[in-house]
């Protein structure tokens, strides 16, 4: 395991994130080094919590009605984790849920950070070479998360432009059937909802699409909603246990075979706090998981702090508001920069980032154009974004961008960059299509790129794209 090569770590995701590291922005610093759009970290709404704390100053200090609470947190923490803070990580994430669900406490395992809860579920539902199935494009990190340690296998749900990547019957059965041909035995339909990549919430044709699916092949759902408190705009987000008690299953035998991912990392851009969490209805999973999460506690000092913040509903409310708020004005401003370049967005409503679409930029509609393109973006453009194929999206061209993790004034410069970029590479091809996204999407955005795109050449000896 040491030496074998199935981390992910040669992925162009990761492989972006090196060279940010070589040569980071910093506007007095180094100018003109690269901007991070690659990482999802939400940045927006630091003031609040600051402002919070510094309110509360017995909370930091861990004084507590007049005493010290060091003593007991310093000492031997039980594997299930402070009863305080597992009551209100379930009412919080109720309240995310505009209270369509509820959670018990008791179904509830605690982990450090999503990227650890997902790890351990995979551990309890497949044994090594069996399959899960997942949409496409998905988080680059799976292939690591889902697949290093447990020996589990990743079998594509291919998705496309065509329906803004929505999940069809036709597509989980063609999964199916390709994991069979593998000689894999399916475990389950692995989501992520909101998505990342896309930052789409699914709609509830899509979740009982896949419900229907799953009952039918008598196998598990996990649905990773890390992003559920980023949802910014229409439709709203249905979680998966909605769906369920929509069709009045919570005594058929899916009640039990449904899972679910969340985290603090994304709603309240705790990231560094890892603070992860398994939300299920099977009994059996539950204790297992419990046991497994031994290997990756949340500190109780940790624990302590946010269940004072979080039992803070009031606080809470308005942070979850006016975060909404921020990550939506951030979104309609990158947009709104790239449209001013003729680049569009898939059409979004959650998440830290936009899913683009660059194919009229690639000098082939290939994945090695894609990759050409990506890396002129990062040493000329100097802009870390995300290329469709680290996430195995099925068509060439798309890119994942991040917008939260960064202030106005370098998202202003990174648009300036992408705009100086287009206008500098100015042989235009005329007559091509636009993509569906950017007829659907409506006239307001079909004006800013209509019958042109732009052919990547270069006389300077470098790689041409």
């Amino acid at each position: 395991m040491a030496i074998c090569k199935s981390h992910g770590q040669d992925s162009s995701y990761f492989i972006g994130w090196q060279e940010y590291e070589k040569n980071p922005y910093h506007p007095i610093r180094n100018p003109s080094g690269i901007i991070q759009m690659g990482l999802a970290e939400n940045q927006l709404s630091f003031d609040l919590l600051e402002s919070w704390l510094t309110r509360n100053q017995d909370v930091i200090q861990f004084r507590e009605n007049g005493g010290s609470m060091f003593r007991d947190l310093a000492l031997f923490q039980d594997y299930h984790g402070l009863q305080a803070f597992k009551n209100v990580l379930v009412a919080f994430m109720a309240e995310i849920r505009k209270k369509k669900v509820k959670f018990d406490p008791k179904n509830l395992v605690l982990t450090a950070g999503s990227t650890s809860a997902n790890e351990t579920l995979i551990f309890c539902l497949a044994e090594p070479g069996e399959a899960l199935l997942i949409p496409t494009p998905y988080y680059p990190g799976f292939d690591r998360d889902l697949k290093w340690r447990t020996g589990a296998e990743i079998v594509p749900i291919h998705c496309y432009s065509s329906n803004n990547f929505r999940i069809t019957e036709s597509a989980l059965e063609e999964a199916y059937e390709q994991a069979q041909k593998l000689n894999l035995t399916v475990k389950g339909v692995f989501i992520t909802n909101p998505s990342n990549p896309l930052g789409t919430t699914m709609s509830h044709d899509e979740l009982n699409i896949l419900i229907t699916f799953a009952m039918a092949k008598n196998i598990h759902i996990v649905s990773d909603e890390i992003y559920a408190g980023t949802v910014f705009d229409s439709p709203k987000f249905i979680s998966i246990m909605e769906a369920l008690i929509d069709r009045k299953l919570e005594k058929s035998k899916m009640w039990n075979q449904v899972h679910i991912v969340s985290s603090l990392s994304k709603d309240l851009g705790l990231p560094g706090f890892r603070i992860g969490m398994i939300y299920s209805n099977n009994e059996t999973l539950i204790a297992a998981a419990t046991k497994m999460s031994s290997f990756g506690l949340i500190s109780s000092q940790t624990q302590y702090l946010l269940s004072k913040i979080l039992g803070d509903r009031k606080f809470i409310k308005r942070y979850v508001k006016e975060n909404k708020k921020q990550l939506k004005h951030r979104r309609e401003m990158l947009a709104s920069g790239l449209a001013n370049s003729g680049i569009e967005c898939l059409e979004s409503n959650a998440g830290l980032f936009c899913f683009v679409d660059m194919k009229d930029l690639l000098k082939s509609n290939t994945f090695e154009a894609e990759m050409e393109l990506w890396k002129k973006i990062i040493s000329d453009v100097g802009l870390n974004v995300s290329p469709g194929s680290s996430c195995h999206c099925s068509e060439p061209g798309w890119f994942r961008i991040c917008f939260a993790n960064m202030s106005k004034e370098t998202l202003d410069i990174a648009m300036q960059r992408i705009n100086d970029f287009v206008k500098s590479n100015g042989n235009l091809r005329r007559n091509l299509q636009l993509p569906s996204v950017a007829a659907a999407a409506g006239s307001r955005r079909r004006r800013t790129i209509a019958n042109w795109v732009v052919k990547l050449s270069s006389g300077d000896g470098r790689t041409d794209r």
